[in-house]
């Protein structure tokens, strides 16, 4: 069996990092946190300047070939998905995943506005460097259409009525990860 790639989604503060981890404890996997990559571009390039993007997405993709090309058997990634500006990356995701015979497992968290914009203060998001401010929470929200995956086995989960814990054993066993 190859790679598996769990592609955990949603809005910022719906607690994809949480549920990840979460995952981590209960499966072998390595967490590919959404800004890793970030962390990464902002090295070289203040953020969203030109060429930033750019280098966050090849590395994501550059991330995605190497555990696929070594079996790495389960990478949790983290991301935001808004259509329709990143369905060519989503689709470069699954282009790389087929050339490797890896499988994607698609998750889409979500929860009310009003439980976001509670979690969006915690002092780890602002440390990260993440959204962490109600205003800029609410921005984003508003730029961006964020909705599930076009994926098929994507399955969607409200973060608001479990714990990360509870919500990490349902995926492993819808998915049936070992």
């Amino acid at each position: 069996m190859g790679m598996r790639l769990l592609f955990i989604h949603g809005a910022p503060a719906v607690g994809k990092l949480s549920v990840a981890k979460a995952v981590i404890q209960i499966a072998n996997g390595r967490l590919f946190d959404n800004h890793a990559a970030i962390d990464v571009a902002r090295t070289v390039f203040d953020f969203g300047a030109p060429g930033f993007w750019e280098l966050v997405n090849s590395t994501r993709i550059s991330v995605l070939e190497a555990a696929a090309e070594h079996d790495v058997p389960l990478v949790v990634m983290t991301a935001c998905y808004s259509e329709p500006e990143d369905q060519d990356l989503f689709q470069r995701y699954t282009d790389v995943l087929a050339d490797y015979a890896a499988d994607i497992l698609p998750v889409y968290l979500y929860c009310a506005e009003d439980e976001m914009l509670r979690r969006v203060g915690n002092s780890d998001r602002k440390e990260r460097k993440k959204i962490s401010s109600k205003t800029g929470l609410r921005n984003f929200l508003m730029k961006y259409n964020l909705v599930p995956v076009p994926h098929e086995n994507c399955i969607q989960i409200d973060s608001e009525k479990s714990p990360p814990e509870k919500i990490a054993r349902k995926i492993v066993d819808h998915f049936h990860i070992s």
